[in-house]
């Protein structure tokens, strides 16, 4: 492996490379198969050195590299364990989120963990890994002052709920050592602190639909019940900093999507609103170094955008922006001073890089191609467009078209996202850029259900599952042939999680608009995966999600009507898929094996839900190819 750092890298100034590659030039499988170089990439708090899952040997290592080359990178052991997140406690020491599969009573569960990771690899240090429950990775607060101590939260046990609800422990990341500082309470299912370590609040998931919090104005004070008066179905502003003045900043929903308010505390009411986009929910904000403030906030409008508050962080965003184009460079890691960065440069037909800017400087420095076998290559294009579905409903989607043909009258494959409660955006995405490489139109409609798009299109998702969320598809297929870009009856319909439920729904209810389905890690019985997410103690607050997805479980269901599968499908998945289990593929092959319906099944046995080896990809890539190839030719 070789990860070129600042002492062997070219200097590169202000200019995005781009390699034109002749249109006749194709671009081989096991290019698109390959696992991304970089990914996650993070700083450092002094701006020394990288923390990222790093490809090799067809799989993702956590890697901590020198960026100036005082030593090798570290490599953490590979398992057979999740590494799932890594964050910096201090110069020296990570903390990292883990999780496995185990079974309780015969039930298979997903449990999370904690270890503390040394930067040179030499020290792994499990955090609390005895009398733990299902989630205990919730880290609350990383100390500044450069010290290892953080504070996390945990469940302790299973079957009482005192155990199961979590309790929070201050923890050395560097020597194990833990130390329970609050006992879990009545009803709180989720704990906050502030910049200083405090624990200032506590969510309560009481009954009747009723919202409220546990709260405390510093760290030593009691805590007091506050009953929120909210509007039917508002979620509970949630507190993103608290500020020194005694209020904190929350992302709330009551203008009808995410916005950024001013939170008053102690009543929890909303004060002035300091940000909000017109048409899309804000997704995330990155706080100041002291966690007392904001720095920037998160949109994902047609691609990721940071609209930052801080003065200096905006000026670096205008320079990139002028640069490299507006949405081609995004900060993704900021040193401790806010003068170091990793910035990703990249559109979204390019794989793209990671540089190491260092704002003292004029020039940015490559840490690494994301893909180096493509390089900077610009590959399909990449674009946004709207259509409006049979009921009116306004529905935005990614259209990708395939380089290397005229934009008409071409294949198409309709690609539902996974989530449901997620959405598609312009950005280079592997496999979507193999199938229009492939001489496929690539649509990915952000349905209804989908997040980003504010409280009411979320909203017109429930109960809809393989139904008006069905037809939205539809209508992107309608929408295509209507511009001439598509060929409707050319149509197959892939993919994975919820998307993969998607292809198996369509080929059994609207076999007649698709000519075969693909469904990776897919559901077939949304009453067996209402029972797998809703296990144990809090399993009533899942329940309260399932409800609302569907009207009737066993009507939408692909698995209990295979004798109305009308298209051949394609169903793959992982042996050790940790979120949906394989036996919802396994239950679907048997059906439709038993109604003599036509149909290929793929199992990895290394396989999980997220397509992390690249010899999965390269399996799946083959198959999926041979199949179109065999019911939808391009």
């Amino acid at each position: 492996m070789r990860w070129i750092g600042l002492a062997g890298c070219a200097a590169l100034t202000w200019a995005l490379p781009s390699v034109a590659a002749p249109v006749a030039d194709r671009i081989s499988i096991e290019q698109f198969a390959a696992l991304p170089f970089i990914d996650s990439p993070r700083l450092s708090p002094d701006g020394t050195k990288v923390a990222a899952k790093v490809a090799i040997n067809g799989k993702q290592m956590l890697v901590i590299n020198d960026l100036f080359g005082k030593s090798a990178p570290r490599i953490l052991p590979p398992g057979t364990i999740d590494v799932n997140w890594w964050r910096w406690v201090n110069d020296d020491w990570l903390v990292i989120g883990i999780g496995d599969q185990d079974k309780i009573y015969d039930e298979e569960v997903y449990v999370t963990r904690l270890a503390g990771v040394k930067a040179d690899m030499t020290k792994i240090i499990p955090l609390g890994w005895t009398k733990t429950g299902l989630d205990a990775d919730d880290v609350l607060w990383i100390a500044r002052d450069g010290s290892t101590k953080i504070l996390t939260s945990k469940s302790t046990g299973y079957f009482v709920i005192e155990d199961y609800l979590p309790s929070v422990w201050e923890a050395d990341v560097a020597t194990g050592e833990m130390k329970r500082i609050l006992k879990s309470q009545a009803d709180v299912v989720e704990w906050d602190a502030d910049g200083d370590g405090n624990i200032r609040m506590g969510y309560l998931a009481l009954s009747n639909d009723r919202l409220g919090v546990l709260y405390r104005r510093d760290g030593s004070s009691k805590f007091e019940k506050v009953i929120l008066k909210r509007a039917k179905d508002q979620s509970v502003p949630i507190p993103q900093v608290y500020r020194r003045d005694g209020t904190a900043i929350a992302i709330a929903d009551d203008g009808g999507r995410n916005e950024v308010y001013e939170l008053n505390l102690p009543s929890f009411t909303l004060g002035k609103k300091l940000f909000g986009d017109p048409k899309y929910d804000v997704e995330d904000v990155i706080s100041n170094a002291p966690n007392d403030n904001l720095d920037g906030v998160v949109v994902v409008d047609r691609t990721v955008r940071v609209d930052w508050l801080n003065p200096e962080l905006k000026a670096v965003q205008a320079d990139l922006d002028k640069s490299v184009g507006v949405g081609n460079g995004r900060i993704v890691s900021l040193s401790r001073d806010r003068k170091k960065m990793l910035v990703e440069v990249g559109d979204p037909s390019q794989a793209g890089s990671i540089y190491f800017w260092d704002t003292g400087s004029a020039r940015m420095d490559r840490i690494g191609y994301n893909q180096p076998a493509l390089k900077s290559r610009k590959l399909s294009p990449v674009k946004t467009i709207a259509y409006t579905a049979r009921d009116g409903t306004p529905i935005e989607a990614v259209l990708t078209l395939p380089r290397n043909r005229a934009a008409t009258n071409l294949p198409l494959i309709v690609m539902p996202h996974g989530g449901p409660a997620a959405r598609d955006m312009e950005a280079f995405d592997w496999w979507t850029q193999y199938l229009a490489e492939q001489g496929y139109a690539v649509i990915q409609p952000n349905y209804r259900g989908s997040s980003g798009y504010g409280v009411a299109f979320q909203k017109l998702g429930e109960g809809e599952w393989g139904l008006k969320m069905q037809d939205d598809l539809l209508d992107a297929i309608a929408y295509a042939a209507k511009q001439g870009i598509a060929d409707p009856k050319r149509v197959c319909i892939i993919g994975a999680s919820y998307g993969g439920y998607a292809a198996m729904r369509g080929a059994q209810r609207d076999s007649a608009y698709y000519k075969c389905a693909i469904s990776y890690a897919g559901v077939s019985d949304l009453s067996a995966m209402k029972r797998y997410d809703t296990q144990f103690l809090l399993g009533k607050y899942a329940k309260t999600y399932w409800k609302k997805q569907a009207r009737d479980f066993t009507n939408v269901s692909p698995r209990f009507h295979p004798e109305e599968f009308g298209a051949p499908i394609l169903i793959a998945h992982g042996v050790e898929d940790k979120r949906v289990p394989i036996k919802q593929s396994r239950w679907m092959v048997d059906a439709l094996k038993k109604a003599g319906k036509p149909h290929q099944y793929l199992e990895q046995k290394e396989g999980d839900h997220h397509f992390s080896r690249a010899e999965d990809r390269l399996e799946f890539l083959k198959a999926t190819k041979a199949f179109l190839d065999k019911y939808n030719p391009s």
